[in-house]
């Protein structure tokens, strides 16, 4: 199955700071931009921050195998050494993780590699890694 790239665009409150963290500590190649918008390369598809202020902040949570995971989130998932490596990177630049690097579902259908983070304008970020692809969509 071939993935064709998604088009995500949320909101944030200062286009600097989302520059700087989506083009900086993340590594995303910025695109076009406005006064009012970036759009940035997310792990190969195309990601728009949208000067929106009223509109950031973070939303409700649920509990997912013991932990409180943001609700609204996206993010992608990468091959393990990849998440290995931007887990090590985002530690290293001293990221607040909301749920630190680890193994979720432990031996279960779906057992995958994964942490949150919040960028600048509270929009909550999911990285994820699976050992066995074949377990992304596990039931």
């Amino acid at each position: 199955m071939t993935l064709s790239p998604f088009h995500l665009a949320i909101p944030v409150d200062d286009l600097e700071k989302a520059d700087a963290f989506y083009g900086g500590l993340m590594g995303c190649a910025p695109g076009r931009r406005s006064d009012q918008w970036i759009d940035f390369n997310f792990f190969g598809h195309q990601l728009v921050t949208h000067l929106a202020p009223d509109e950031c902040g973070l939303a409700a949570t649920n509990d997912v195998d013991g932990k409180k995971v943001p609700v609204k989130h996206f993010g992608v998932v990468l091959e393990p050494q990849n998440w290995e490596t931007l887990a090590a990177r985002l530690q290293a630049a001293g990221v607040e993780f909301i749920i630190e690097p680890g193994v979720r579902f432990r031996g279960e259908p779906g057992e995958q590699g994964t942490f949150f983070l919040l960028d600048p304008a509270g929009n909550a970020l999911e990285f994820k890694c699976f050992r066995d692809m074949e377990q992304l969509f596990a039931s």
